[in-house]
């Protein structure tokens, strides 16, 4: 993924939303802790431009694949780029913070959130087709 200093938040959630449909990345004014979520009020806007919030960034490649741990890319992100990232994970029609399993792969979140969103369709069980014996 290519990050430049007219790059938004918006560029950066669709490049990596279209690598993973049933993840998304937010971004925060403010970092969290291992195993921690980010705060709603931290949240910034998808209009925001990447050399907002690091001025000092110079056009760059973000490397990341399905192995890559989500605790792997948000400290990446953090150290490298001074970008403040939470991976979210969709669960049904929930959107959820990784915070319990950063330290799974991308590839597997990503199925995940894909075997959460599958409507299974189960026919009842008639009890009278069992024998009381």
């Amino acid at each position: 993924m290519k990050i430049t200093k007219s790059t938004t938040v918006q560029h950066i959630f669709n490049v990596f939303n279209t690598a993973f449909p049933y993840l998304k990345l937010e971004f925060y004014t403010h970092s969290h802790a291992d195993g921690e979520g980010s705060r709603k009020e931290d949240q910034l806007s998808h209009n925001t431009l990447i050399s907002t919030l690091n001025p000092s960034l110079h056009d760059t490649i973000v490397e990341f694949d399905e192995e890559m741990t989500v605790a792997d890319l948000e400290k990446l992100m953090k150290e490298k780029y001074k970008l403040n990232i939470q991976v979210f994970r969709k669960s049904s029609d929930l959107w959820l913070q990784t915070t319990a399993t950063d330290h799974w792969t991308l590839g597997k979140q990503n199925g995940k959130g894909q075997r959460s969103t599958v409507d299974y369709e189960i026919e009842p069980i008639d009890i009278t087709d069992f024998d009381a014996d």
